[in-house]
Protein backbone atom coordinates (compact mmCIF):
# COMPACT_ATOMS: atom_id res chain seq x y z
CA UNK A 1 0.00 0.00 0.00
CA UNK A 2 1.65 3.21 -1.38
CA UNK A 3 1.12 6.92 0.78
CA UNK A 4 -1.32 7.50 -2.09
CA UNK A 5 -3.63 4.84 -0.99
CA UNK A 6 -3.29 6.02 2.40
CA UNK A 7 -4.18 9.81 1.06
CA UNK A 8 -6.98 8.21 -1.20
CA UNK A 9 -8.33 6.22 2.07
CA UNK A 10 -8.10 9.60 4.31
CA UNK A 11 -9.79 11.70 1.45
CA UNK A 12 -12.47 9.40 1.29
CA UNK A 13 -12.93 9.27 5.21
CA UNK A 14 -13.36 12.44 5.66
CA UNK A 15 -15.89 12.36 3.11
CA UNK A 16 -17.70 10.29 4.34
CA UNK A 17 -17.25 11.92 8.07
CA UNK A 18 -19.08 15.23 6.10
CA UNK A 19 -22.19 12.67 4.76
CA UNK A 20 -22.14 11.45 8.36
CA UNK A 21 -22.63 14.55 10.26
CA UNK A 22 -25.41 15.22 7.63
CA UNK A 23 -27.48 12.09 7.98
CA UNK A 24 -27.02 12.48 12.15
CA UNK A 25 -28.40 16.40 11.70
CA UNK A 26 -31.57 14.62 9.95
CA UNK A 27 -32.65 12.11 11.75
CA UNK A 28 -32.11 13.87 15.39
CA UNK A 29 -29.94 11.13 17.04
CA UNK A 30 -31.87 8.45 16.52
CA UNK A 31 -30.32 4.56 16.72
CA UNK A 32 -31.65 1.98 15.58
CA UNK A 33 -31.33 -1.06 17.92
CA UNK A 34 -29.04 -3.79 16.68
CA UNK A 35 -31.03 -7.29 16.95
CA UNK A 36 -30.43 -9.98 19.67
CA UNK A 37 -30.42 -12.61 16.37
CA UNK A 38 -27.05 -10.47 15.06
CA UNK A 39 -25.58 -9.63 18.31
CA UNK A 40 -25.12 -13.39 18.85
CA UNK A 41 -24.13 -13.98 15.48
CA UNK A 42 -21.38 -11.68 15.77
CA UNK A 43 -20.62 -12.85 19.44
CA UNK A 44 -19.77 -16.41 17.98
CA UNK A 45 -17.22 -15.50 15.10
CA UNK A 46 -13.39 -16.07 15.40
CA UNK A 47 -11.47 -13.58 16.56
CA UNK A 48 -9.66 -13.05 13.34
CA UNK A 49 -12.36 -13.42 10.99
CA UNK A 50 -14.75 -11.18 12.91
CA UNK A 51 -14.15 -7.60 10.91
CA UNK A 52 -14.88 -9.62 7.89
CA UNK A 53 -18.40 -11.29 9.19
CA UNK A 54 -19.75 -8.02 10.62
CA UNK A 55 -18.58 -5.80 8.25
CA UNK A 56 -19.62 -8.12 4.68
CA UNK A 57 -22.66 -9.12 3.34
CA UNK A 58 -23.52 -12.59 2.84
CA UNK A 59 -21.48 -13.89 -0.49
CA UNK A 60 -23.67 -12.94 -3.42
CA UNK A 61 -22.28 -14.99 -6.76
CA UNK A 62 -21.94 -12.61 -9.28
CA UNK A 63 -22.58 -15.69 -11.60
CA UNK A 64 -25.77 -16.40 -10.51
CA UNK A 65 -28.31 -15.90 -13.28
CA UNK A 66 -30.18 -12.29 -13.16
CA UNK A 67 -33.34 -12.89 -11.55
CA UNK A 68 -36.64 -11.56 -13.61
CA UNK A 69 -36.36 -8.69 -11.23
CA UNK A 70 -33.06 -7.84 -12.89
CA UNK A 71 -34.37 -8.00 -16.39
CA UNK A 72 -37.49 -5.73 -16.17
CA UNK A 73 -37.12 -2.22 -17.58
CA UNK A 74 -37.91 0.00 -15.51
CA UNK A 75 -39.53 3.43 -15.56
CA UNK A 76 -38.23 4.09 -11.73
CA UNK A 77 -36.32 7.51 -11.47
CA UNK A 78 -33.83 5.79 -9.77
CA UNK A 79 -32.74 3.75 -11.85
CA UNK A 80 -33.06 5.96 -14.74
CA UNK A 81 -30.40 8.30 -13.22
CA UNK A 82 -28.63 5.50 -11.89
CA UNK A 83 -28.57 4.10 -16.17
CA UNK A 84 -27.69 7.73 -17.18
CA UNK A 85 -25.21 8.65 -14.33
CA UNK A 86 -22.71 4.63 -15.02
CA UNK A 87 -20.83 6.21 -17.75
CA UNK A 88 -21.16 9.95 -16.97
CA UNK A 89 -20.88 10.72 -13.60
CA UNK A 90 -18.21 13.33 -13.02
CA UNK A 91 -16.63 12.71 -9.73
CA UNK A 92 -13.62 12.16 -7.31
CA UNK A 93 -13.73 8.97 -5.17
CA UNK A 94 -10.16 8.48 -4.54
CA UNK A 95 -9.26 12.34 -4.51
CA UNK A 96 -8.42 12.44 -8.26
CA UNK A 97 -11.06 13.09 -10.76
CA UNK A 98 -13.40 10.06 -12.74
CA UNK A 99 -15.88 9.80 -15.18
CA UNK A 100 -18.47 7.23 -14.75
CA UNK A 101 -18.73 4.55 -11.91
CA UNK A 102 -18.83 1.11 -13.69
CA UNK A 103 -15.24 0.36 -12.56
CA UNK A 104 -16.87 -0.14 -8.92
CA UNK A 105 -20.30 -1.44 -10.23
CA UNK A 106 -18.77 -5.24 -9.28
CA UNK A 107 -18.10 -4.10 -5.68
CA UNK A 108 -21.33 -1.95 -5.46
CA UNK A 109 -23.49 -4.66 -6.29
CA UNK A 110 -22.05 -7.09 -4.23
CA UNK A 111 -22.38 -4.74 -0.85
CA UNK A 112 -26.31 -4.12 -1.67
CA UNK A 113 -26.27 -8.07 -2.41
CA UNK A 114 -27.91 -7.46 -5.78
CA UNK A 115 -26.25 -8.25 -9.32
CA UNK A 116 -28.26 -6.36 -11.42
CA UNK A 117 -27.36 -4.01 -13.75
CA UNK A 118 -26.97 -0.39 -12.64
CA UNK A 119 -30.04 0.98 -14.73
CA UNK A 120 -32.80 -1.73 -12.98
CA UNK A 121 -35.11 -1.48 -10.26
CA UNK A 122 -34.28 -4.47 -8.41
CA UNK A 123 -30.32 -2.34 -8.47
CA UNK A 124 -32.27 0.80 -6.85
CA UNK A 125 -34.53 -1.04 -4.25
CA UNK A 126 -31.51 -2.81 -3.11
CA UNK A 127 -29.17 0.38 -3.15
CA UNK A 128 -31.95 2.17 -1.52
CA UNK A 129 -32.16 -0.71 1.32
CA UNK A 130 -28.60 -0.48 1.80
CA UNK A 131 -28.88 3.28 2.25
CA UNK A 132 -31.35 2.87 5.08
CA UNK A 133 -28.86 0.88 7.09
CA UNK A 134 -26.58 3.08 7.37
CA UNK A 135 -29.74 5.86 7.65
CA UNK A 136 -28.37 7.83 4.41
CA UNK A 137 -31.40 9.23 2.53
CA UNK A 138 -32.36 6.17 0.80
CA UNK A 139 -33.06 7.44 -2.70
CA UNK A 140 -32.27 4.62 -4.45
CA UNK A 141 -29.20 6.35 -6.64
CA UNK A 142 -25.70 6.31 -6.51
CA UNK A 143 -23.25 9.14 -5.83
CA UNK A 144 -20.36 10.14 -4.53
CA UNK A 145 -21.62 10.74 -0.69
CA UNK A 146 -23.25 6.98 -0.69
CA UNK A 147 -20.23 5.65 -2.09
CA UNK A 148 -17.89 7.32 0.35
CA UNK A 149 -19.90 5.70 3.13
CA UNK A 150 -19.43 2.53 1.09
CA UNK A 151 -15.65 2.57 0.63
CA UNK A 152 -15.47 2.97 4.58
CA UNK A 153 -17.15 -0.27 5.41
CA UNK A 154 -15.11 -1.85 2.31
CA UNK A 155 -11.59 -0.49 3.15
CA UNK A 156 -12.02 -1.38 6.93
CA UNK A 157 -11.56 -4.61 5.87
CA UNK A 158 -8.29 -4.71 5.53
CA UNK A 159 -6.52 -5.32 8.54
CA UNK A 160 -3.28 -2.87 6.80
CA UNK A 161 -5.73 -0.11 6.70
CA UNK A 162 -7.08 0.00 10.22
CA UNK A 163 -3.15 -0.52 11.38
CA UNK A 164 -1.68 2.47 9.39
CA UNK A 165 -4.46 4.74 9.52
CA UNK A 166 -3.19 5.21 13.38
CA UNK A 167 0.15 5.80 12.16
CA UNK A 168 1.39 2.31 12.82
CA UNK A 169 3.42 -0.11 10.30
CA UNK A 170 3.48 -3.52 10.49
CA UNK A 171 7.24 -4.90 10.49
CA UNK A 172 8.27 -6.99 7.70
CA UNK A 173 7.23 -9.96 8.17
CA UNK A 174 10.25 -12.22 8.00
CA UNK A 175 8.52 -15.85 7.35
CA UNK A 176 7.93 -16.29 3.62
CA UNK A 177 7.95 -18.94 1.23
CA UNK A 178 8.45 -19.16 -2.70
CA UNK A 179 5.60 -19.75 -4.91
CA UNK A 180 5.60 -23.01 -7.79
CA UNK A 181 6.57 -20.63 -11.21
CA UNK A 182 3.27 -21.80 -12.75
CA UNK A 183 1.81 -19.65 -10.10
CA UNK A 184 4.00 -16.43 -10.87
CA UNK A 185 2.78 -14.08 -13.44
CA UNK A 186 5.46 -15.26 -16.61
CA UNK A 187 7.27 -17.78 -14.50
CA UNK A 188 8.35 -15.49 -11.90
CA UNK A 189 7.86 -17.05 -8.43
CA UNK A 190 6.49 -14.59 -5.45
CA UNK A 191 6.98 -14.37 -2.18
CA UNK A 192 4.05 -14.93 0.79
CA UNK A 193 2.94 -16.41 3.94
CA UNK A 194 2.50 -19.90 3.94
CA UNK A 195 -0.97 -18.79 5.11
CA UNK A 196 -2.02 -16.62 2.29
CA UNK A 197 -0.27 -19.04 -0.37
CA UNK A 198 -2.68 -21.74 1.30
CA UNK A 199 -6.17 -19.87 0.86
CA UNK A 200 -4.39 -18.36 -2.68
CA UNK A 201 -4.43 -21.77 -3.93
CA UNK A 202 -7.41 -22.61 -2.95
CA UNK A 203 -9.33 -19.82 -4.45
CA UNK A 204 -7.53 -20.85 -8.18
CA UNK A 205 -8.44 -23.95 -7.69
CA UNK A 206 -11.65 -23.02 -7.24
CA UNK A 207 -12.56 -20.43 -9.33
CA UNK A 208 -10.88 -22.35 -12.59
CA UNK A 209 -13.43 -25.24 -11.85
CA UNK A 210 -16.23 -23.04 -11.57
CA UNK A 211 -15.35 -20.52 -14.24
CA UNK A 212 -13.84 -22.05 -17.91
CA UNK A 213 -13.28 -18.56 -19.12
CA UNK A 214 -11.00 -18.64 -15.99
CA UNK A 215 -9.26 -21.47 -16.43
CA UNK A 216 -8.73 -21.13 -20.48
CA UNK A 217 -6.33 -18.22 -20.06
CA UNK A 218 -3.05 -19.80 -18.00
CA UNK A 219 -2.30 -16.17 -16.79
CA UNK A 220 -5.23 -15.47 -15.13
CA UNK A 221 -5.01 -15.46 -11.38
CA UNK A 222 -1.19 -15.92 -11.81
CA UNK A 223 0.58 -13.39 -9.21
CA UNK A 224 2.45 -10.64 -10.71
CA UNK A 225 3.64 -9.14 -6.59
CA UNK A 226 3.14 -10.52 -3.06
CA UNK A 227 5.86 -9.67 -0.53
CA UNK A 228 8.43 -7.18 -1.03
CA UNK A 229 11.03 -6.36 1.52
CA UNK A 230 11.22 -2.31 2.34
CA UNK A 231 14.94 -2.04 0.88
CA UNK A 232 13.47 -3.54 -2.33
CA UNK A 233 10.58 -1.19 -2.42
CA UNK A 234 12.57 1.78 -1.94
CA UNK A 235 14.58 0.64 -4.69
CA UNK A 236 11.78 -0.13 -6.98
CA UNK A 237 9.86 3.37 -6.35
CA UNK A 238 13.32 5.20 -6.51
CA UNK A 239 13.43 3.74 -10.05
CA UNK A 240 10.18 4.09 -11.04
CA UNK A 241 9.83 8.14 -9.06
CA UNK A 242 7.02 7.55 -7.38
CA UNK A 243 8.24 6.92 -3.54
CA UNK A 244 6.32 9.83 -2.01
CA UNK A 245 9.38 10.99 -0.20
CA UNK A 246 10.63 7.42 1.88
CA UNK A 247 6.86 6.70 3.11
CA UNK A 248 6.08 4.67 0.58
CA UNK A 249 9.11 2.39 0.77
CA UNK A 250 8.60 2.71 4.98
CA UNK A 251 5.28 1.22 4.68
CA UNK A 252 3.86 -1.00 2.41
CA UNK A 253 1.08 -3.78 2.84
CA UNK A 254 3.48 -6.11 0.65
CA UNK A 255 5.79 -5.75 3.52
CA UNK A 256 3.20 -7.83 5.63
CA UNK A 257 3.55 -11.06 3.08
CA UNK A 258 -0.75 -11.00 3.04
CA UNK A 259 -1.08 -8.56 -0.24
CA UNK A 260 -0.92 -10.09 -3.53
CA UNK A 261 -1.39 -8.56 -7.06
CA UNK A 262 -3.15 -10.89 -9.29
CA UNK A 263 -2.97 -10.87 -13.22
CA UNK A 264 -6.60 -10.53 -14.13
CA UNK A 265 -6.39 -9.11 -18.31
CA UNK A 266 -5.00 -6.02 -19.43
CA UNK A 267 -5.98 -3.26 -21.78
CA UNK A 268 -4.43 -3.25 -24.87
CA UNK A 269 -1.64 -0.82 -24.48
CA UNK A 270 -1.49 -1.32 -20.72
CA UNK A 271 0.10 -3.02 -17.99
CA UNK A 272 -1.55 -5.65 -15.82
CA UNK A 273 -1.11 -2.72 -12.65
CA UNK A 274 -2.01 0.05 -14.97
CA UNK A 275 -4.18 2.36 -12.79
CA UNK A 276 -5.36 4.21 -15.87
CA UNK A 277 -8.74 4.29 -15.85
CA UNK A 278 -9.25 2.22 -19.08
CA UNK A 279 -7.42 -0.50 -17.62
CA UNK A 280 -8.92 -0.50 -14.33
CA UNK A 281 -13.01 -0.85 -16.18
CA UNK A 282 -11.19 -3.19 -18.53
CA UNK A 283 -10.46 -5.36 -15.44
CA UNK A 284 -13.42 -4.73 -13.66
CA UNK A 285 -15.29 -6.17 -16.68
CA UNK A 286 -13.58 -9.56 -17.18
CA UNK A 287 -14.99 -12.23 -15.25
CA UNK A 288 -11.95 -12.91 -13.14
CA UNK A 289 -12.18 -9.84 -11.16
CA UNK A 290 -15.96 -10.28 -10.67
CA UNK A 291 -15.76 -14.03 -9.86
CA UNK A 292 -13.45 -12.62 -7.03
CA UNK A 293 -15.42 -9.92 -5.84
CA UNK A 294 -18.46 -12.48 -5.21
CA UNK A 295 -16.16 -15.26 -3.82
CA UNK A 296 -12.74 -13.89 -2.37
CA UNK A 297 -14.25 -13.63 1.12
CA UNK A 298 -14.59 -17.30 1.46
CA UNK A 299 -11.10 -17.54 1.38
CA UNK A 300 -10.31 -14.94 3.48
CA UNK A 301 -9.26 -12.16 0.46
CA UNK A 302 -10.54 -8.78 0.69
CA UNK A 303 -10.06 -5.97 -2.16
CA UNK A 304 -8.10 -3.15 -2.39
CA UNK A 305 -11.22 -0.99 -4.38
CA UNK A 306 -8.71 1.12 -6.34
CA UNK A 307 -6.68 -1.40 -7.98
CA UNK A 308 -8.59 -4.28 -9.12
CA UNK A 309 -5.91 -6.69 -9.28
CA UNK A 310 -4.55 -5.90 -5.21
CA UNK A 311 -6.13 -8.51 -2.97
CA UNK A 312 -5.38 -8.94 1.12
CA UNK A 313 -5.71 -12.17 3.21
CA UNK A 314 -7.16 -11.57 6.46
CA UNK A 315 -6.11 -15.00 7.97
CA UNK A 316 -3.90 -13.88 10.07
CA UNK A 317 -2.48 -10.49 11.56
CA UNK A 318 0.12 -7.96 9.94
Amino acid sequence: MKLREVRRFLWALAAAAVVLVIVVLRVAGAHAPASVASEAAAQAVPARQGILARLAPPVASPRKPLTSACRQASDLPAARINGASLPTLAWSPFGRAEIGWEIYLPLIQREIGAFCSADSAAFADALAAWQRSHRLPSDGIMSQATFAIMLVDIELRRDFVRLTRDGHCPDAHPLVIETHRDEGYAGKPALMRAGTLGAYRRMVATARSEIPEIAADPRNLTIFSAYRRPDAEAARCAANGDCDGVARARCSAHRTGLAVDIYMGQAPGFGPDSAADANRLFISRGATYRWLVGNAALFGFVPYPYEPWHWEWTGEAP
